[in-house]
């Protein structure tokens, strides 16, 4: 396996050190698979789109505010 080393902030080290039980190594592979899948996602939707660059942006705008509604409404 490989080893990557990370800078963080003093504040969140001290942070993480509040939950000594979890495992941030592992908590940091999760996230950078979920990252690479969203990329590839987009990636593949970006390259079997036939929506316009324009369209694209107003359907992000729109899905934004509906985002932006619903959770300003809980």
């Amino acid at each position: 396996m490989a080893n990557l080393t990370l800078s963080i902030p003093n504040e969140l080290k001290k942070m993480m050190e509040g939950f000594p039980e979890i495992n941030w190594s592992e908590v940091a592979r999760d996230s950078i698979k979920k990252k690479i899948a969203q990329l590839n996602f987009m990636k593949t939707f970006r390259i079997d789109s036939e929506i316009s660059p324009e369209d694209a942006l107003n359907l992000g705008r729109e899905i934004s505010e509906l985002l932006l509604k619903h959770y300003k409404s809980e």
